[in-house]
């Protein structure tokens, strides 16, 4: 049903009814613009008939309605840097009504500002808002537009629009800068001395943009001594940040940059002049911290050695440099104030002082004055004014007789105040150059020969010494060689003349006299011809048994002296082994001779004492005659022949006498040496030795030990270092090992006397040749030996050579020998090896040699 329309009958007066249509409530066309209604006629009649018809109502409209906007208030944003006639909003508003009465008309309303009419205008049909004028979100940031829609009706409607200027990064940051030192001309005046941190401006950065836009970053543009520190938003203190230094940099030119944050960022920039303040705080500066100079001796005076020049960093009186010697300059040394000229005012020595080191100051002239130092080193060349000098302007060295051949005989030092080569000293000997060679660099003196000091007692040459300076210079010297005795003489004896000479000893001569002497005579000189006697055994070769001790002998003058008064069981013939040696060092030399004494009233049968004297040759030097004991049967027959021969010994004792008296009349204690003939006996090189194996021989008999000679036949090689004796050596085992001599051939020579001037200060002088004790090099034999021949038996036995010798004299000196010759009735063939440390060959050798 329709509510809004109701249908009254109205009856005319005719009686007609009428249907009238009523509207019942209010029409709203807006919500229904037209109504189709049914509408039924139906008589009265029965059954009543009807009819139908449709009605349509079509609602007109009226203008009851304003118009309305979809969205009363509308916010929006633009940027600021929107171009004109952009859109910045579309308003829509309804009209329920239809026709004119629907038609909206939009504006904006008198209520806003005339600078927002200036910027916006509306379509005032379409209700679209754009910019008329550009915007500026820093003038105006927000904009509110009220627009009004009309339909003509005296009631518009209204609608807000907020309209936000956003940021856009249009401008570009600002800076201010408030200097806290004060301005000169511009530019801030500070000293290089100022401190770190010191205050210079303070800096203020703006930008009117918002947000990230108008946050501000403010820098300088390059690294400098200076820094820009935050103290409040957007305001910095530009300070000091490192040490300022004038000679560095002069002045700065600072650019301060303010950035926003704006994509791209705005940036802006101020200058700040600082000049920087000289201060003299620089000393002056030497191009090096040592100057070495060179200047050759003997220089004029006043001459001129080097400019020293300094710089210093600063300016004007802080730059200006005086020079000046420091107190530890030596006199004669002079530096020009201004200029920095050294010279030198005086004659250099380099003998006297070689080098010299001192200071030179450098002052600035600076209120503060500064200074530094640098150090001279002179070097003062050297020139060839000083010859050469020997340390003794004469040498005396004592040199051992057995010093080998080139084994060392001294040293020569020589030293020369030059340097380099003018010090560069060669030696050389002038005259001795066959005798001695001398190392022309060390010194050395060496002998080209061997020594014998019987023949030659000393040398003297002169030796030259030479620098190697541009000329050369040259000094002398005079060397005198002494050749020191070695004991390497054995004595000999001269007295008794011959081992089968005999004394008579009556037996009433008293106790204490002296019955016969020994004499002996040793070519060395000193204490190696100092000589004491000995006896070493004694035998009565008659009656066989060994004495009381009947004899004695003075070990000084060689007597021998009766000790006991003579009984019956002395008499006979006495054998007395005499030994002599000398005093030598560090081993003495000895020989060996037999004395016979017949002791007896009368000398009556020669024969008999003959062949006495023949069996004591016989006897070992240590063994009776027989094996058994004497009987007095045999003693008493020895009375009978010994008075049975008397007569005949008186004869032959006469004839002996006689026959000595006349031998004695040619010096009788003289022996002539025969001037070290070529067959000596040599100590050969140990070097070249044969070494042999020994043999132990098996011991002989006692009736077969009998004394042995030695017989030497010299072999010289053509080299005289290498000299090997053979020959036959027979020696009993007990003579060789009790009476041999020995002497060490490789004594080291420590014969210089204590007043050579060579001794305590030659061989520690400053030298520059070093010091050494001279000891003998590789032993080489000398040339000097022992004669050992063939002896006849009448001769003295000497041990010292190994054999009985006959010793005769036809020379005026007594201390020399003038034949020596050894014979022996037994001899065995072999060669004599000799042994270091010996004077001849021992018994082993000889056996080695069978």
């Amino acid at each position: 049903s329709v509510n809004e329309f109701g249908l009254d009958i109205i009856e005319t007066p005719e009686g007609d009814k009428w249907p009238q249509l009523i509207v019942q409530q209010n029409l709203d066309r807006e919500q229904k613009d037209t109504f189709v209604m049914k509408i039924k006629v139906e008589d009265g009649g029965n059954p009543p008939k009807s009819s139908t018809a449709i009605l349509q109502v079509t609602i007109s409209d009226v203008n009851d309605n304003r118009p309305i906007f979809r969205d009363s208030e509308l916010e929006v944003s633009v940027p600021e840097n929107t171009p004109m006639g952009t859109s910045v909003a579309q308003l829509h508003a309804t009209d329920a009504d239809l026709g004119s009465n629907a038609q909206v008309h939009f504006s904006f309303s008198n209520q806003i500002s005339s600078s927002t009419k200036r910027h916006f205008a509306i379509n005032s049909s379409s209700g679209l808002i754009t910019v008329k004028q550009p915007l500026d979100r820093e003038v105006t940031p927000v904009h509110k537009l009220i627009v009004l829609a009309s339909d003509g009706s005296s009631t518009p409607s209204r609608a807000t629009v907020t309209v936000n200027v956003t940021d856009v990064n249009d401008n570009v940051p600002s800076i201010d800068t408030r200097y806290i030192i004060n301005l000169v001309n511009g530019t801030v005046l500070l000293s290089e001395n100022a401190p770190l941190n010191t205050k210079i401006a303070l800096i203020t950065v703006t930008d009117k943009d918002a947000d990230l836009y108008g946050k501000v970053a403010c820098y300088t543009d390059h690294d400098v001594p200076f820094r820009l520190k935050p103290v409040f938003n957007d305001q910095f203190l530009l300070e000091t940040a490192a040490p300022l230094d004038y000679e560095t940099t002069r002045e700065y030119a600072i650019k301060i940059v303010a950035s926003d944050r704006g994509t791209p960022p705005l940036n802006t920039s101020a200058m700040v002049l600082i000049k920087i303040k000289d201060e003299n705080d620089n000393a002056p500066i030497f191009p090096q911290p040592e100057i070495q100079l060179s200047i050759p001796e003997n220089n004029d005076a006043s001459t001129q050695l080097i400019k020293i020049s300094a710089t210093d960093a600063d300016s004007g009186h802080n730059a200006e440099i005086i020079y000046t010697l420091a107190p530890d300059a030596p006199d004669g040394f002079n530096i020009d104030r201004r200029s920095g000229i050294l010279s030198v005012g005086k004659r250099l020595d380099r003998e006297k002082q070689d080098r010299y080191s001192f200071t030179v100051i450098a002052k600035d002239n600076g209120s503060s004055p500064l200074q530094s130092n640098v150090t001279v080193r002179l070097i003062v060349q050297d020139l060839n004014d000083n010859s050469p000098a020997f340390t003794h302007p004469e040498y005396n060295f004592y040199v051992p007789e057995n010093l080998p051949l080139y084994g060392t005989v001294g040293l020569i030092t020589v030293t020369d105040a030059d340097a380099g080569d003018n010090a560069i000293i060669t030696l050389s000997i002038l005259n001795g150059k066959d005798n001695f060679i001398i190392d022309p660099q060390t010194g050395v003196i060496k002998p080209n020969i061997t020594f014998d000091r019987e023949q030659q007692s000393s040398y003297t040459f002169m030796v030259k010494a030479v620098d190697g300076g541009q000329p050369p210079s040259s000094s002398y010297a005079k060397v005198t060689i002494n050749v020191v005795d070695v004991n390497d003489n054995r004595p000999v004896f001269v007295i008794p003349s011959s081992n089968y000479s005999y004394d008579l000893v009556r037996t009433t001569t008293t106790p204490g006299s002296v019955v016969t002497r020994v004499f002996a005579i040793d070519n060395d000189t000193g204490m190696n011809a100092e000589l004491q006697y000995s006896i070493i055994s004694s035998i009565i070769i008659t009656s066989r048994v060994s004495p009381r001790g009947l004899f004695s002998i003075d070990k000084t003058t060689g007597n021998i002296t009766l000790q006991e008064k003579i009984v019956l069981a002395d008499q006979g013939l006495h054998r007395l082994v005499v030994k002599v040696k000398d005093l030598g060092q560090p081993e003495s030399l000895h020989a060996i001779s037999l004395v016979h004494l017949f002791v007896n009233d009368t000398v009556s049968n020669s024969t008999f004492i003959q062949e006495q004297l023949r069996k004591s040759m016989e006897t070992p030097l240590d063994r009776n005659i027989g094996d058994n004991e004497i009987t007095p049967q045999a003693n008493g027959y020895l009375i009978v022949v010994i008075a049975i021969i008397a007569g005949t010994m008186t004869v032959i004792l006469v004839i002996f006498v006689t026959a000595l008296v006349r031998c004695r009349q040619t010096p009788r204690h003289k022996v002539v040496q025969k001037g070290k003939q070529s067959g000596e006996w040599v100590s050969p090189n140990q070097e070249n030795r044969q070494i042999k194996k020994k043999k132990k021989r098996k011991k002989r008999s006692p009736k077969s030990l009998l004394l042995n000679f030695v017989t030497i036949d010299e072999s010289k090689p053509e080299d005289p270092t290498h000299e090997h004796v053979n020959g036959t050596l027979d020696l009993p085992v007990e003579l060789e090992e009790q009476t041999m001599g020995k002497y060490n051939w490789a004594t080291t020579p420590t014969t210089f006397k204590p007043d050579s001037p060579d001794l305590a200060k030659h061989y520690k002088s400053a030298s520059p040749q070093p010091t050494f004790q001279i000891k003998p090099e590789t032993p080489v034999a000398p040339k000097k030996h022992h004669v050992i021949q063939e002896l006849p038996l009448d001769n003295t036995f000497v041990v010292g050579c190994d054999s009985l010798s006959k010793c005769s004299s036809t020379s005026s000196d007594p201390y020399s020998v003038s034949e020596c010759s050894c014979q022996g009735g037994f001899k065995t063939a072999g060669q004599i090896a000799t042994r270091q440390g010996r004077g001849h060959g021992d018994q082993g050798d000889a056996e080695t040699g069978d």
